[in-house]
Formats: C-alpha cells, sequence, structure tokens
C-alpha cells in the first residue's frame, strides 16, 4: 500500500539533546578508517581553528538516522520497516560537529512517492547547537521495497 502524500511536510518534535564526546568521534573515525589527526588530536584539531576535536563529515548520519525513527515508527505513516533500505544519503554543513556539542535533530518528511511498487521517503534532518546555531542538514532517502508475489503485507 503506497504511503500517504499528506504526511510531506510533517514535522516532529526535536530529539533530546546528544553530546558528542571525543571518544565516539575518534571510534567513528577508526571505523571508517580515517586516520586525520583533527578527528582525534585536539592540539591538531585547535591548529585547524577548532575548539576540540570534530567529527568525520558522516559522522552526523549516527544522529539524524536515530532521530529518524520517530518518522518510521509512526503508526499512521504505516512504513512498513523489515522491508526498508537505505537509498541515499547528503549533508550540508555550516561548520563541522565538534566534541562538546550538544546536538538535537528535527526531522521533516520531505517527499513521498512509490516507484515500481517500492515506497521512497526523503527524509530531512535539520541538526542545531545547544545555542540554536544551524550545524547541518542531513537528508536520508528511505525505500520500502515491494512484496514479492507470496509474501505477506
Amino acid at each position: 500500500m503506497a504511503l500517504d502524500q499528506s504526511f510531506v511536510g510533517r514535522s516532529y518534535p526535536p530529539t533530546p539533546a546528544y553530546e558528542v564526546g571525543r571518544e565516539k568521534i575518534r571510534e567513528f573515525a577508526e571505523a571508517v578508517g580515517d586516520a586525520n589527526p583533527a578527528y582525534t588530536d585536539p592540539e591538531a584539531a585547535k591548529a585547524l581553528g577548532h575548539r576540540d576535536v570534530i567529527a568525520p563529515p558522516t559522522f552526523a548520519f549516527s544522529i539524524t538516522f536515530k532521530a529518524a525513527g520517530q518518522v518510521v515508527q509512526d503508526p499512521e505513516l504505516g512504513l512498513d520497516y523489515s522491508r526498508v533500505v537505505h537509498g541515499d544519503q547528503k549533508f550540508a554543513y555550516t561548520r563541522p560537529v565538534t566534541a562538546g556539542d550538544r546536538l538535537t535533530v528535527t526531522s521533516t518528511i520531505e517527499a513521498v512517492k512509490s516507484l515500481a511498487g517500492n515506497d521512497i521517503i526523503d527524509i530531512r534532518g535539520e541538526v542545531h547547537d545547544a545555542s540554536g546555531a544551524h550545524v547541518v542538514t542531513a537528508w536520508t532517502k528511505l525505500v520500502a521495497r515491494a512484496a514479492q508475489d507470496g509474501e505477506g503485507a
């Protein structure tokens, strides 16, 4: 069953603040294989003009995807998450995510469409720091695959 177009433009409440820690940044940088010293060494980050270590660009996904859970778990939307695959991701930064940031995310459904029986939903996550300043916008595209013959709904 196709997702309801009336959900386009719906925003969800901001998430509780997520405090970005140096260790989380280091672990993420190691996991993605990025040895940039600005991700692990406060002095290297300060030499580049940052107040502390910064996170790799895709770090924001770990925060915004969790926030998008408000969308995918919305019972009114009716998205069958057991059929969802991650379709695309992109980011637009105002500034890097930095250790010590307390970030909140507000998720908004930007688009809902059906293509070849698949439901496609675009979610925009606006990330702000504790002062309310914009840090990054993340766009996540999720695809709910169509049920194949013989599969339950």
